[in-house]
């Protein structure tokens, strides 16, 4: 199961919400206006996206990263809307452990708030747990970052601990960060359910 994930498959997650597909370079165009107008999103982010060559930046780094098999970018699309909405990804992705990292997700102003995340984190773990066979799905965020520890917090994600002093920040200083984690059996056990209950 886990072999797969690291084959060339561009894989396309939707429901009546949301479509997820595998980031790739044509996409940057549809992200660029966040980058633009919207630089505040990656205020807690470890390394921003803002800007044009900061968006060219974050796709050219993430498909790079996609192509060693560390990480797997999807672009976020809300029928709703008919618009892109944003990014996320699998990262830290270790077969040999069964377990990967979801983050660096971000979403434009109008979209934060809407269940729109919800949607693709139901999606995500889906695939994370049932397709790829991972046991566990960690999730990692700026200690800070309130808004960020309650969307985690809502899907299910139990709190593990803070790593302090752990990172550097853009503009100086160091952030500690919170650990939070869905394990398979939870998944199967309560948390599936009852994020698929959130749904709206």
């Amino acid at each position: 199961m886990i072999d797969a994930f690291f084959t060339k498959t561009d894989y396309l997650l939707e429901d009546e919400s949301v479509l997820l597909q595998t980031l790739k370079q044509e996409h940057l165009e549809h992200l660029l206006p966040y980058a633009l107008t919207e630089p505040d999103t990656w205020a807690y982010s470890l390394v921003s996206a803002a800007g044009k060559d900061g968006m060219t930046n974050y796709v050219t780094t993430a498909l790079a990263a996609k192509a060693t098999g560390k990480e797997y970018p999807f672009i976020v699309y809300d029928k709703a809307t008919k618009t892109y909405a944003g990014c996320t990804r699998f990262y830290d992705i270790q077969p040999q452990y069964q377990s990967l990292q979801l983050g660096y997700t971000w979403y434009g102003e109008k979209f934060r708030g809407t269940g729109l995340n919800k949607h693709c984190k139901f999606l995500l773990l889906q695939l994370a747990f049932e397709t790829l066979g991972m046991e566990r799905v960690e999730f990692r965020a700026d200690a800070k970052n309130q808004r960020s520890i309650a969307a985690m917090k809502s899907i299910g994600c139990t709190v593990e601990g803070i790593l302090r002093n752990h990172l550097p920040l853009q503009n100086g200083g160091r952030r500690d960060s919170i650990v939070l984690s869905i394990l398979k059996q939870e998944w199967y056990d309560t948390v599936k359910k009852q994020l698929k209950n959130k749904l709206r």
